[in-house]
């Protein structure tokens, strides 16, 4: 993964002074945005359904290599999704969506078998149900049948009980169910589930093994689901989508979404609830991909997905590059210095959380280690992201208000900084 993350920093690192569009208008923008929408949604299609491929072949035939193999396609598929994020927010179309695909943290004792002391929720009562050992769930008055793991039963499960806790869907379900539970705390090492645990008859480890296989291949098959019909969603090839809702509106609400999506991911969500929550509490139950160690990468691959929607561009996963009218087109055909500025801030926030990628990928100091209550240096290099962030969105509000976007009020999910 270094070479995809080396290629993707250094092909939009090139953009940091990206050409003028002078043709730039609001209405040529939002489009653009769609567009880039349209391309993100397609490489996640893409990525999930190379991961089901992966997951296919590990069911069929479980060992160590198919294991890694079907590891490996989890950490690429997060690649395009996590870039994705930057819509959710001003387009309730995704927002209401999302929840599905990549609710967290999760009590995963609703999945499968956990350690004895096993931290929860409390008072969830699904937090130990177990689907993958229990033919039938029981969740507070609800009781369930679970004898056939379907892509519809999960859904149907996902939040039982009224628990945002209780997740059965989604990226994480699988992120689980391929790494299992990280009993490391904030010392170094990821899950360490045995591929025994999806093996056939006497090989099988922690029993269910057949449960967990349909499980595994239901949530992807779920995921996959999912992901096409957002596709769908920003097609121009698709009549009465979200797109063409979209694009009928005003140019100015269109803007205003863009604008809030990349400041309310900026403060409120990355530097906020998947930054500051987890480094206050040095807790590694709020780490994002808590299972397998890949935080750094989604949380740099949220932050790619607010510079791809400023600067109008976006590497695809087959290395092609989108790229169209943007809002610092428009920032700069107004204040040349403002949108020098402002760029300036956005370079300094992407590098600012890629240093959490260069602090994985070569000193082997992961997230779930830098937010250790003892880690000084590794507190100080989350803390300076978070300020970055923080930063990175007074700029998206002083773009606002030079393109005449007035109140803009990015979501800070409560958080003060």
């Amino acid at each position: 993964m270094k070479k995809t993350f080396a290629r993707t920093f250094i092909a939009t690192a090139i953009l940091s002074t990206p050409l003028l569009s002078q043709a730039a208008t609001q209405e040529a923008v939002v489009e653009h945005y769609a567009d880039i929408a349209h391309s993100v949604y397609s490489d996640a299609v893409i990525t999930a359904q190379s991961l089901d491929k992966s997951l296919k072949a590990l069911i069929e035939s479980p060992s160590q290599a198919n294991l890694e193999l079907a590891r490996k396609a989890w950490i690429q598929a997060r690649v395009p999704y996590q870039q994705s994020e930057v819509f959710r927010f001003g387009n309730a179309v995704v927002d209401d969506w999302e929840g599905q695909l990549n609710a967290w943290p999760l009590d995963e004792g609703l999945i499968d078998y956990v350690a004895d002391d096993y931290q929860y929720e409390l008072g969830n009562e699904g937090a130990q149900a177990n689907i993958v050992a229990n033919k039938t769930v029981q969740v507070g008055n609800q009781k369930l049948d679970t004898q056939k793991i379907t892509p519809e039963l999960l859904a149907e499960l996902n939040e039982i009980g009224g628990s945002e806790a209780n997740v059965a869907t989604g990226y994480h379900a699988i992120e689980f169910l391929l790494w299992g539970q990280d009993l490391n705390g904030t010392k170094a090492g990821a899950g360490e589930r045995s591929y025994t645990d999806f093996a056939y008859g006497e090989a099988c480890t922690n029993g269910s093994c057949d449960r967990r296989r349909e499980y595994l291949q239901a949530a992807s098959t779920l995921l996959m689901t999912d992901l096409k019909w957002m596709e769908k969603q920003w097609s121009a090839d698709v009549k009465a989508n979200y797109r063409a809702e979209l694009l009928a509106d005003s140019a100015e609400n269109g803007l205003r979404k863009m604008l809030f999506g990349m400041g309310s991911l900026s403060l409120g969500e990355l530097a906020g609830e998947r930054m500051k929550v987890a480094l206050e509490a040095n807790s590694t139950e709020d780490e994002h991909d808590c299972f397998s160690d890949n935080t750094h990468n989604s949380h740099y691959y949220n932050e790619q997905g607010i510079y791809n929607v400023y600067t109008g561009t976006y590497m695809r996963v087959n290395g092609s590059l989108v790229s169209g009218p943007s809002i610092h087109d428009l920032v700069a055909k107004k204040d040349k210095a403002a949108a020098k500025e402002i760029q300036a801030e956005f370079d300094n926030a992407r590098g600012a959380v890629y240093s959490l990628v260069t602090s994985a990928e070569k000193n082997n100091q992961y997230f779930d280690q830098l937010i250790a209550a003892d880690n000084v240096e590794g507190n100080k290099l989350v803390n300076n992201s978070i300020s970055a962030l923080v930063k990175q969105t007074v700029e998206i509000e002083r773009a606002a208000k030079i393109l005449g976007v007035a109140n803009l009020n990015p979501d800070t999910a409560d958080h003060q900084f």
